[in-house]
């Protein structure tokens, strides 16, 4: 299971509803949950962002919401969730990392946006991760890109002769 919590749902719906990955959850070989942040917002006006305590420009991720999506997305004990967040500052994204991230039950992907988050979340996450060294427009680019990445290695998705897990 692959859960994406995210400001903006719409990103990525359509995205997963073509091509491989969409043959992947029509086989059941995995389950795509996408979380919509808002849901947890501190107001009926959808607050999930706030100044920077330290200031600074821009706007960052309040800690409120996202811990709450976070214990949304990771509500199965029995199974083991490694949460990942989007940030410029994490570690690189790899095939290596794709290759773990493949036998894990659940993975937990978080897209980042505006400048940043609150620093409390990383009690709450297991790592943050980047594609590379450029801005985009928001981490649900960047999670797209994971889930795609870690679907390909799912034994069944591809034709026998393409599959690489476990390389």
């Amino acid at each position: 299971k692959i859960s994406i919590i995210t400001l903006f749902p719409n990103m990525l719906k359509g995205f997963f509803a073509e091509s491989i990955v969409k043959k992947a959850q029509e086989k059941k070989l995995v389950e795509i949950e996408i979380i919509d942040l808002r849901l947890y917002a501190l107001d009926k006006y959808g607050t999930v962002d706030d100044r920077p305590y330290g200031g600074g420009a821009g706007m960052v991720l309040r800690i409120e919401p996202l811990k709450e999506a976070i214990d949304f997305a990771c509500n199965d004990k029995l199974k083991k969730c490694r949460t990942v967040l989007t940030s410029a500052k994490g570690a690189r994204f790899n095939q290596e990392k794709a290759n773990k991230y493949v036998k894990l039950d659940h993975l937990v992907v978080i897209a980042g946006h505006y400048e940043g988050f609150d620093d409390r979340v990383t009690s709450y996450i297991d790592e943050e991760v980047s594609i590379g060294d450029f801005i985009l427009t928001g981490g649900e680019i960047v999670a797209a890109a994971i889930t795609d990445s870690v679907i390909r290695l799912i034994p069944g998705v591809l034709k026998k002769e393409e599959a690489t897990y476990g390389l």
